[in-house]
């Protein structure tokens, strides 16, 4: 009978585990994120989760769609929205490179959450009709372009890049969005665009008769890949199985990055960080099947040591479910201390009276950037 005690006490014990962890997660009433336009996989990913918030911890979510890096980062920046389902802009929001480098901006002190690694990639997805197979097959092409999304275009450019192809050799096309790139390739206005392969809008594209082919980048050609590290150093080799006219048993070699990145300022509240990052992570069932991609925000599937530094209320969280570790810890206060280099380089070249002429604050600040980061012994990568 003892025995028999014991194991109802402890059954008793485990059934109150599961709302004593939810307790831990205290969140506002409501919250605002910014994503991409609606229709993207990162849009779909981030309406999920939040509905995931919404009935698993009482948080009703408003997700605003953006077309571009800065349009998704502004709310952010003013206070009026706390995280971004956002893409590698967060990256370059981050190093003050392309829009970025511009007055108004400079260095982010950008903050991770989690992101999701699925089985997509992301490409260019090129209209069949247009015959190309291959990355060098792009050139003479039109390429769509989005305004104010340096993450969009540098992937693309990288893409050609690939291929033995810079800008010059194609035709860029400028769009006011993503969803008006797409349907800018629909309409045979542009010959292709980049996109995560399970965005709705290249499926679209693929079902029309133009048809939709992506660009393949196989890992075996070395030469290519370093042509587009150079351009993007966060990209890495994947093989992707699923998205438009792709499957295990057709998948695509190519190359890919945490998208969406739920992301947030570094004055986030740690609570609020934490809070998050242990919904996404212990609430993780009742979103994964919701929309294509949300799968990838699985905990296994994280990569923890990328190019932005976590947030400390969701390191925090990562701790707790065991895979934080001493090394990663080294590896985010390296990506801070980058921040704050490039903080300070900031801040003394508007201390030292630049141009306003645009460009040419541009090249003062390109130059500054590049002096400060050389100095503490670390990558420019953008020069």
């Amino acid at each position: 009978m003892r025995a028999i005690g014991m194991r109802l006490v402890a059954a008793a014990l485990a059934g109150i585990a599961v709302p004593a962890a939810a307790q831990d997660i205290k969140l506002p009433p409501t919250l605002t994120f910014t994503a991409y336009d609606t229709g993207s996989s990162g849009f779909n990913i981030a309406v999920a989760v939040g509905k995931m918030l919404k009935d698993k911890h009482g948080a009703e979510v408003r997700v605003l769609p953006a077309g571009n890096d800065v349009a998704r980062l502004a709310p952010l920046r003013a206070g009026r929205a706390q995280v971004a389902a956002n893409g590698t802009g967060t990256y370059f929001a981050q190093e003050a490179v392309f829009e970025f480098a511009a007055r108004e901006w400079g260095p982010q002190p950008l903050r991770l959450l989690l992101a999701s690694n699925d089985c997509n990639g992301a490409s260019l997805g090129v209209a069949k009709d247009t015959g190309v197979k291959a990355a060098k097959d792009l050139k003479g092409k039109r390429i769509g372009m989005v305004v104010g999304s340096p993450a969009l275009n540098q992937n693309a450019l990288a893409v050609l890049a690939f291929g033995g192809l810079a800008a010059a050799d194609v035709k860029l096309v400028e769009f006011s969005g993503y969803g008006a790139m797409w349907k800018g390739v629909l309409n045979n206005e542009a010959d292709a665009a980049f996109a995560s392969t399970i965005s709705a809008q290249p499926k679209e594209v693929d079902t029309s008769p133009r048809g939709l082919y992506w660009v393949p980048t196989p890992r075996a050609d070395a030469d290519g890949w370093r042509r587009l590290h150079k351009l993007a150093p966060y990209v890495f080799p994947h093989t992707a199985t699923c998205g438009a006219g792709i499957s295990p048993q057709a998948p695509l070699e190519t190359g890919t990055f945490p998208y969406p990145i739920f992301m947030g300022y570094a004055s986030m509240t740690s609570d609020l960080a934490y809070g998050l990052t242990k919904a996404l992570i212990v609430s993780y069932d009742a979103y994964k099947d919701a929309a294509p991609g949300a799968a990838g925000l699985a905990l296994k599937l994280q990569k923890l040591e990328w190019v932005v530094p976590f947030h400390d209320g969701a390191v925090r969280a990562l701790k707790e479910a065991g895979v934080w570790t001493d090394a990663l810890q080294k590896h985010n206060d390296a990506l801070v201390q980058r921040q704050k280099v490039l903080a300070d380089a900031w801040a003394a070249l508007l201390k030292a009276s630049p141009p306003d002429d645009a460009d040419a604050f541009r090249k003062a600040w390109t130059a500054a950037r590049k002096a400060a980061l050389e100095k503490a012994g670390m990558d420019v990568v953008f020069e």
